[in-house]
């Protein structure tokens, strides 16, 4: 750790994906877009496993970054004995992307879970979602999806339950992160998100406005992010009136989030054990 005197070096994305990047068992398609794609890791063993659910940040954006930032994540938990549904989207820079289209993604592929269970072998008693950045909105909102409005075009009959949700340098609060210009995915990409009408929009896709959500929340924040301000973190904390915790790890930034090896992957880690009571 460094010591008062040192100044805070944060990780790069380089540090982590120059590592030599691990590859899922299998790849599971749910709709003709190249991003509607799942990665499931799974680990040594006859099952059934316990299921973490994967989603990854980049601004909401697939240009920025897609499911495989966080290959080197899943393949630690798949080493740790979990199952990993890491899932893709379409981002706001896609064809059918934004609203609703990048939400109706990220819920087919959650849900298409229940249908791919079976076959390998799947505990889906006690789903954890983990996103990190612009994925922690989005593994918060999987979680959210019973509250949503009888009106909602993103409302489904029967979502698949999340037990359990740990935001990793997440933007949570989609008003909040549209009106804070210093977060480091700007504001115009939730226009871009949310579209036209977004006010009214705002009702089914930001998730304090479908609290209380009756799921625990984990949120692992680095304390020197400089990508994600911290008053995101502790703002959301003070709106969740009881059903989330920070979990805030010092001398980190946003890459350390999603690297193994790192006090905030390890905290992390620690949570996904604990939830599961491993």
């Amino acid at each position: 750790m460094p010591s008062a005197s040192t100044p805070f070096t944060p990780m790069t994305w380089g540090d982590l994906t120059s590592r030599p990047r691990p590859s899922p068992q299998a790849t599971i398609t749910y709709g003709p877009d190249d991003y509607q794609k799942v990665d499931l890791w799974l680990p040594a063993g006859l099952g059934p496993f316990p299921v973490v659910l994967m989603v990854h940040g980049g601004c909401w954006t697939t240009s920025i970054a897609d499911r495989t930032l966080m290959n080197w994540a899943a393949d630690d938990l798949r080493k740790a004995g979990y199952a990993v549904w890491n899932i893709d989207y379409r981002g706001v820079d896609r064809p059918g992307g934004g609203y609703p289209g990048t939400f109706q993604d990220v819920a087919k592929a959650a849900d298409l879970l229940r249908a791919t269970a079976a076959k390998y072998r799947l505990d889906l008693s006690q789903v954890i979602a983990v996103g990190h950045s612009a994925g922690g909105h989005l593994a918060l909102w999987l979680a959210a999806r019973p509250k949503l409005p009888s009106n909602s075009a993103l409302r489904a009959p029967d979502p698949l339950p999340i037990a359990r949700v740990i935001s990793l340098g997440g933007l949570p609060d989609l008003e909040a992160t549209a009106a804070s210009p210093d977060n480091g995915c700007g504001t115009d990409v939730v226009q871009k998100l949310v579209g036209n009408g977004r006010t009214e929009r705002y009702a089914d896709t930001s998730v304090p406005r479908l609290f209380p959500l009756g799921v625990p929340q984990d949120l692992v924040n680095g304390r020197e992010d400089a990508i994600i301000p911290y008053r995101l973190a502790t703002d959301y904390i003070a709106k969740a009136k009881g059903e989330a915790t920070l979990h805030t790890v010092p001398n980190t930034g946003h890459v350390e989030l999603i690297t193994p090896g790192t006090a905030a992957w390890t905290e992390t880690k620690r949570l996904i054990a604990k939830a599961f009571r491993r």
